[in-house]
């Protein structure tokens, strides 16, 4: 269990949606919340080493500038299991990896610049693990984004 104080609970909370699109961004985040720059820094690596953030950064709508998205299942021995995550976390088109129960134990998100690219990640992804990947291409989208309020 990680532990929040108020500040890393406004922290976490402002940079889900409000994250400052500006050359100093973790100052302004600073001026907002009341804290220095070096503070905000520190606590989000705290925060990452602890795992209660992965990673900041923007989510492009792939379809909106013209790319495309796939949702990908795949069955992998549990022994193997970091090592094929490991492989499919290499590619930054991938955005979410997830380790599941059931036959189907790994699922990854791949949004890409054209099909083509995603076709090609998969085929090395084959090669390189001698798996089957199910590509299950988006039909329709309901779901644009999440916000988890921190308390």
């Amino acid at each position: 269990m990680i532990l929040l104080d108020d500040t890393d609970k406004k922290i976490l909370n402002t940079i889900q949606f409000d994250f400052p699109l500006e050359t100093e961004p973790f100052q302004k985040l600073g001026e907002q919340l009341g804290i220095s720059e070096n503070e905000v820094i520190k606590r989000l690596e705290r925060l990452q080493n602890e795992r209660a953030v992965r990673k900041i950064g923007p989510i492009i709508n792939r379809k909106g500038i013209g790319g495309t998205s796939t949702l990908v299942a795949a069955t992998v021995p549990e022994d193997k299991v970091d090592e094929v995550a490991a492989y499919i976390n290499e590619y930054h088109e991938v955005s979410h990896n997830y380790h599941r129960p059931g036959k189907f134990n790994i699922w990854f998100t791949i949004s890409a610049p054209s099909r083509r690219r995603i076709d090609n990640i998969l085929e090395e992804l084959r090669e390189r693990t001698g798996l089957e990947f199910i590509d299950l291409p988006t039909k329709k989208l309901f779901k644009i984004g999440v916000k988890f309020n921190i308390w």
